[in-house]
């Protein structure tokens, strides 16, 4: 009897260690940042919608880790040293993943040994050029060209331009101010991609401040996500 009461303190025991060396692992300590590009400029995007994954096999698994994109086409996230897998699920961003020869999203090799930073290149639908954002009159005023970059038998129209204003830095089609603070130019109605002007008049604002935050958004047809401009602090 003594002898099977040691036996069961001794598994408790095993177990609580067990335990505390799962507790103790070290977190992990290497920082990979970077931003979404096309040739160096970064690609805006609506914050939380955006992902890559990031796939690192080991330890009995095959995993992803997702790496959100942020609003400013920026990311970061805590990893491990190793070797990575980066890729785009179909259908994640305004623009085409690189494909391999069975013509599945390809992967991209990201070698981790300490922080790094680097960007990564993809090839969007549209880019927004020129774009200005200004405040008269109680409005916020737009303007904005388009350039469509992919030409091929991938190429896609625009199905729309709006611009957004909010009261916070968050700003797109979840974030103006409950749907009111929004202008939006049908495709079919844009009649020169290289002259695009949208207004939209500021809501009152409670409490009272004497700034918004505003950006302009294209959706592509046929895609998920919208790509868009900086977001600008406009005092009026």
């Amino acid at each position: 009897m003594k002898n099977r009461f040691y036996f069961i303190i001794g598994a408790i025991i095993a177990v609580l260690f067990s335990a505390c060396k799962k507790d103790n692992y070290d977190a992990p300590q290497a920082d990979f940042t970077g931003r979404i590009v096309y040739k160096g400029e970064p690609i805006g995007v609506q914050y939380g919608q955006v992902n890559f994954e990031l796939w690192q096999s080991g330890f009995g698994n095959y995993s992803a880790l997702n790496v959100n994109v942020n609003q400013e086409g920026s990311f970061s996230a805590k990893l491990f040293d190793g070797n990575y897998k980066l890729v785009f699920s179909v259908n994640q961003g305004p623009f085409l993943w690189k494909k391999n020869a069975a013509g599945k999203q390809d992967t991209l090799a990201v070698n981790i040994s300490g922080s790094k930073t680097m960007d990564i290149e993809v090839t969007p639908y549209y880019m927004i050029r020129g774009a200005t954002l200004t405040a008269a009159s109680g409005k916020v005023n737009g303007f904005c060209k388009l350039e469509k970059i992919i030409t091929d038998a991938n190429a896609k129209n625009v199905e729309s331009v709006s611009l957004y204003i909010n009261k916070t830095q968050f700003v797109d089609g979840g974030n103006n101010f409950g749907g009111a603070a929004v202008q939006t130019l049908s495709g079919a109605a844009i009649a020169d991609l290289n002259n695009l002007n949208l207004s939209v008049t500021i809501p009152a604002i409670t409490p009272a401040q004497n700034y918004v935050f505003a950006r302009i958004g294209v959706k592509i047809a046929g895609v998920d996500d919208m790509i868009f401009t900086p977001v600008a602090k406009i005092t009026y």
